[in-house]
This record gives structure tokens, C-alpha cells and sequence, in this order.
């Protein structure tokens, strides 16, 4: 069995902000693979569902993006399921916007959703894709991952957004390293004339 969460904000206020780039993931895999995600469970909206035959959770926590990591606690406690075994979507602004990124695993860095994550479950062993929303490093943070998305970022995202939910799956289907063999593809640069 796999869990997949992804992180945001619960409520109208931030539906549509950088925030909640892990929830519109969720949505994603939910809609693709006809898992309604309606029960309120383990302090989120869950959803439970087949992706490729396995058995899978999708998760939003309502506890707010710094507590996050209660939620997923809870569920990871329940099914007894190993670190591997758990996949978080989550905004990053580390990386540009449009971008993503799968990691096996790796330290929270500056994100507070991921910090509460990894200190409730005591370990940063567990996959994990990372959603780039880029950072205009002269706005407030706080104002900048809560605030909304512009027209020019949209597009970038749904992108990034639709390839983060099919990722996850290919993490269910095919293992860790062969989704990140197919999905962590580099731009290729321009060879000069």
C-alpha cells in the first residue's frame, strides 16, 4: 500500500495559491484514477483508490501546512507502512516555477509543511516531489507562497502540476528509481552555432 499526500492549506482563502500546488496534485491523481478524496480521516480528506493494481491513500491534511506532518504520522502509523511507501507532493520555491523535481529522500530544507513531516515521523527516507514555484527573493516569503498564481505562472504550473500527479503514479507502478530515471529529465540547453 503507498500513501500519497500532498501538502496546502485547507479552505476557500488558499484554494488557488503557490501553497497548495500539493493538494491540486492530489486532485490530479483523484480525478485520473476516479478515487473520490471526502473522508475526513487521520486530520485530512482522504481518499482510498487502486494506481496500478496497489492500493493506495490520498491524502490532504486540514491541520495547515505547518502541521502537516501530525497528519501523515497518523495515516503512516495506521497502515504500518514503510518510509518508501509514502510519497509528498509539495510546493518548493528552491526551484523554478514550472519545474519539479522527485527525490528519494533528503532534508526538509526551508519548508515548513516538510519540517513538521519529517520531524513527526523522525525520518527524511521517504520519497518525495518537490513542485518549483520559483521565489521573487524581494517579496515577503509568507505573502509569496499564500498569495495567488499570475496568468504567465499558471500555464507554467497546471504543466508541472499534471506531469508532479502522473510522477507519483509511475512511483506506485514502476519503483523510485525508474519513475525519477523517466520524470527528472533536464532541459536540454541550446547548442551554440
Amino acid at each position: 500500500m503507498y500513501i500519497i499526500a500532498g501538502l496546502g492549506n485547507p479552505g476557500k482563502k488558499y484554494e488557488n495559491t503557490r501553497h497548495n500546488m500539493g493538494f491540486i496534485a492530489i486532485d490530479l491523481l483523484a480525478d485520473a484514477y476516479d478515487i473520490k478524496v471526502d473522508k475526513l480521516k487521520f486530520k485530512s480528506l482522504v481518499g482510498e483508490g487502486r494506481i496500478a493494481g496497489q492500493r493506495v491513500l490520498l491524502m490532504k491534511p486540514q491541520t495547515y501546512m505547518n502541521l502537516s506532518g501530525e497528519a501523515l504520522r497518523e495515516a503512516v502509523n495506521f497502515y504500518k507502512i514503510d518510509p518508501e511507501e509514502l510519497i509528498v507532493i509539495y510546493d518548493d520555491i528552491d526551484i523554478p516555477t514550472g519545474t519539479f523535481r522527485i527525490r528519494k529522500k533528503g532534508s526538509a530544507g526551508t519548508h515548513n509543511g516538510m519540517r513538521s513531516v519529517v520531524y513527526q515521523l523522525q525520518t527524511d527516507q521517504f520519497p518525495r516531489i518537490r513542485v518549483g514555484i520559483g521565489s521573487e527573493k524581494k517579496v515577503d516569503l509568507i505573502h509569496y507562497v499564500t498569495g495567488g498564481v499570475s496568468k504567465g505562472e499558471k500555464e507554467l504550473l497546471e504543466d508541472a502540476l499534471e506531469k508532479s500527479a502522473k510522477a507519483a503514479a509511475a512511483i506506485v507502478e514502476k519503483g523510485i528509481d525508474k519513475a525519477m530515471n523517466e520524470y527528472n529529465v533536464r532541459p536540454k540547453k541550446e547548442k551554440p552555432e
